[in-house]
Formats: structure tokens, C-alpha cells, sequence
């Protein structure tokens, strides 16, 4: 278990970047942290992989103390590994050769089955031979993270993991590379912007504002009961509507169009969304959005069940 316990870093002095940060992960558990950029998500696991020296606080790995730079002449964590956005790779040779540079030559074959595992698991088999250089930097991203597994890792710390990676590839990855987490009992730490990583593969979620955690809770917990407008505006548009002197937040799908009852609103706008439509509509002043099977006619008065 990784046992963080009231920690503090900041940069430069006055200027706080984690303020206070109390959690626990649990061996084999995924957790995924969000927030607006600049928050602190990446400098979080920085800290956690014992890159930086804390101000105040700690960081345990089951018992033993992880520390930073003034204590270890290599910093990092040697039973966890952590995958940067500038993904570090040796770029002058082959696909393979990167991630076999973590496995031991005294086992050639072993060695050569547990690439081959991980080329399948980034779907890479057929860049093995390619030099890093000559890769885009979606592909770039997968080798990183299949070189950050060669070793099973006791924890992987994944900052913004699939940012540069296309959409088609994207999904596929995800699931297979959460899959094998899970499989090995390989806890994660995911740093991201992508609903979709913590909605659909994170046990727990932890959502970062202004430097400190303002929830750590389920997924579904969190996106069934936002906070506020802050939390749920990372999974979707939200309406943050006033009605009768209350506050209420909804999301685009919990407003209903009504046939000839319910709160009147004049249609602005529709967006085409693929399978649905999301309509903008002024109500009572304020812009709403919602969800609908097909566009609304612009400036007609409609009815909405809210």
C-alpha cells in the first residue's frame, strides 16, 4: 500500500504547489487524479516517485519510507516507475532494444517473451524492429509505457498517458493496458484531463483544486454527487441553473425536453454530436445545454423538464 501522509511541496518560497495531501492506494488499485492544468497532478508524482524533497509530510511504500533526491544519489523509487510526458527514450535504437534495456541479458529468451507480451499489449509488434527516432510521439507514448512495465513495477505512475495518442488507438489501448494492470496486480496513478480514464478503469478518483484535494472518493460517487460546478465540469458540459432562489447542477442529459409543460427556454443553438444533439437554450436568462435526438429549429420556445 502507498501510504501518503500530509504532505506539502512547493517550488519557490510563499508559493505552494500540494498543500496538505492525505491518501492511501492500495496494492493492484487504480486511482486517477484530476484538475485544471497547473493544479499540481504532475508535480504530485513527481513527489510520489521521490523525485522531489518535501517540505513537509510522507510518503511510504507498505513500510518502507519513499525519499527524495537529498537522500538516494539516483532518485526514484526503485519498485515504481513513472512515465513523463517527455517520455525519455533512446531514440537511436530499435523499439525492442528499449524496452529489453530493462530486462536481464543473462535470460535472452525470457527476456524476448516479455517484449514480445508488451509489444502485443501497446499493439507495437510490427514497429519492434523501428528506431524510437523514427516514431510519431503517439507512438513514442506506448513504447514508454510498455518499457515502464517490463519489470512489473509495484506501481506505475502515468502522467497524461494517452494525451498524444489518436482516438481509434486510444480506446483500445486503454482497455488492454488496464487489463494487464489488473492482471498483474500492478497499482497505477494516473495524472489526466480524459474523463474516460477515470469513469470507465479508476477504483478511486482524487480531484486536485487550487493545489489542494477537494474530493477523493469512487467515480461514480463523484460524478453522481459533483461538489460543485468545478467537479463536474471534467466530465461534461454543466448547467449551473437557478431556480427558485437554489442552485441546482445538472448535466446536459438530465434535461429533459417537455411537450407542453415545465419551465419555458428559447432555443440558440444545436450541435451535432454524432448520435445526439446538444441544444443551447436561454432560460430564465441564463444559457442552458441539453441533450436532444435531433436539432431544434433556432428561437423557438420550447418547454424543459429540469
Amino acid at each position: 500500500m502507498l501510504k501518503v501522509k500530509n504532505i506539502s511541496f512547493s517550488y519557490t518560497k510563499n508559493k505552494p504547489v500540494l498543500q496538505n495531501f492525505t491518501f492511501s492506494v492500495k496494492q493492484g488499485e487504480h486511482l486517477c487524479i484530476m484538475g485544471e492544468s497547473g493544479c499540481g497532478k504532475s508535480t504530485l508524482l513527481k513527489a510520489i516517485y521521490g523525485l522531489l524533497d518535501l517540505q513537509k509530510g510522507s510518503l511510504f511504500w507498505k513500510d518502507e519510507p519513499v525519499l527524495g533526491p537529498e537522500f538516494n544519489l539516483v532518485p526514484g523509487f526503485g519498485k515504481f516507475k513513472y512515465v513523463a510526458q517527455d517520455f525519455n527514450l533512446m531514440p537511436y535504437i530499435s523499439v525492442s532494444e528499449n524496452i529489453k534495456k530493462h530486462l536481464s541479458r543473462f535470460y535472452p529468451e525470457e527476456s524476448e517473451k516479455r517484449t514480445q507480451e508488451l509489444l502485443e499489449v501497446i499493439e507495437m509488434t510490427a514497429f519492434k524492429n523501428t528506431k524510437v527516432k523514427n516514431l510519431s510521439g503517439g507512438q513514442k507514448q506506448r513504447v514508454a509505457i510498455a518499457r515502464a512495465l517490463a519489470k512489473e513495477p509495484q506501481l506505475l505512475l502515468l502522467d497524461e498517458p494517452f494525451g498524444q495518442i489518436d482516438n481509434f488507438k486510444k480506446n483500445g489501448l486503454r482497455r488492454r493496458l488496464f487489463a494487464y494492470l489488473k492482471e498483474k496486480n500492478i497499482a497505477s496513478i494516473v495524472a489526466t484531463h480524459d474523463k474516460n480514464d477515470a469513469l470507465s478503469f479508476a477504483d478511486k478518483l482524487l480531484v486536485i483544486k487550487q493545489n489542494s484535494i477537494l474530493v477523493h472518493n469512487t467515480p461514480k460517487d463523484i460524478y453522481n454527487n459533483p461538489k460543485e460546478k468545478y467537479v463536474a465540469a471534467l466530465f461534461d458540459d454543466v448547467n449551473e441553473i437557478s431556480i427558485n432562489k437554489k442552485t441546482v447542477l445538472l448535466y446536459p442529459h438530465q434535461i429533459k425536453l417537455s411537450e407542453n409543460s415545465g419551465e419555458k427556454a428559447i432555443v440558440l443553438n444545436s450541435y451535432f454530436k454524432g448520435f445526439y444533439w446538444l441544444i443551447e437554450a436561454n432560460f430564465d436568462g441564463q444559457k442552458i445545454y441539453f441533450n436532444h435526438t435531433s436539432a431544434i429549429k433556432k428561437e423557438k420556445e420550447i418547454f424543459l423538464s429540469l
